[in-house]
């Protein structure tokens, strides 16, 4: 990566400048409705930064009603993605903005979501690549969300599977990969060997166990952050979740430095 607007840029998505990312997707409005009512919205934007995320992910529309003074320590990433859970086929996914679109928001990155395996499968990676194409032009990194996902997919925890997916993201020009996380966790190790670009594992344990520990597990086994959504705007405590979170994503350089870290009350996530 010779360019330097996306060498500014993606030091800015990580806040420690350890490499590492704690990202919140803010973009189920558009899938499956609105993430909390509106007169909250400012609100859980806050207690995220608060929290210590590092990026917040956005459609374009609701990138205008994030208040600058928020994203003062906190980067934006604009999603361009778009499908609904009403669809015929809910693992289609279709473009809803451009690069141009993020860089008036002033959004740091954008970020593509693909399902391999899907039925559409064809048109959505000809419009990753057609993204990363002006994201190199403008100077602006991109996630690629890519998942194993529709009626050609046995397994969509396999190693071998998710090993191809993050090089199908990096081959096409994406400069970090947001995927799904293998059964058992450990064997993401698997994964991240094999991948050229820097791996975020999606949301959380999909058992209920508990959250802080899949996290532990998914960056010992080599990840480079997470990208935790539901579960975190969900929580009754959204800012101590997302401040345990970044310490496991961004480890304190003191032990000590723990014990600031706060604690949930019982059923917080």
């Amino acid at each position: 990566m010779t360019n330097t607007g996306k060498l500014f840029r993606m030091r800015r998505l990580s806040s420690a400048h350890d490499g590492r990312h704690l990202f919140v997707p803010l973009d189920h409005s558009v899938s499956d409705g609105p993430v909390v009512p509106h007169d909250r919205w400012h609100d859980l934007l806050r207690s995220l930064v608060e929290g210590g995320a590092d990026a917040l992910i956005v459609h374009k529309g609701r990138a205008r009603l994030v208040p600058p003074e928020i994203l003062a320590s906190c980067a934006l990433v604009v999603h361009l993605s778009a499908g609904t859970a009403h669809a015929a086929d809910t693992n289609t996914k279709v473009l809803v903005g451009m690069a141009e679109d993020a860089l008036r928001l002033g959004a740091d990155a954008v970020s593509v979501h693909v399902n391999i395996g899907s039925d559409t499968e064809e048109r959505q990676l000809a419009d990753l690549g057609a993204v990363a194409t002006a994201c190199e032009a403008w100077g602006l990194p991109l996630i690629a969300m890519i998942y194993p996902r529709g009626p050609r997919i046995a397994d969509p925890q396999d190693p071998a599977l998710l090993a191809h997916v993050v090089n199908i993201a990096a081959d096409l020009g994406a400069d970090l990969v947001k995927t799904s996380v293998t059964l058992p966790v450990r064997r993401m190790a698997e994964v991240v060997v094999n991948a050229p670009i820097p791996v975020l594992a999606a949301g959380g344990p999909v058992d209920g166990s508990d959250l802080i520990a899949y996290a532990t597990e998914v960056m010992t086994a080599g990840c480079a952050g997470l990208a935790v959504g539901r579960k975190v705007f969900t929580s009754s405590h959204p800012a101590s979740l997302v401040a345990r979170l970044a310490a496991v994503v961004h480890p304190p350089e003191h032990p000590a430095d723990l014990a600031r870290i706060p604690t949930m009350t019982t059923g917080a996530v």
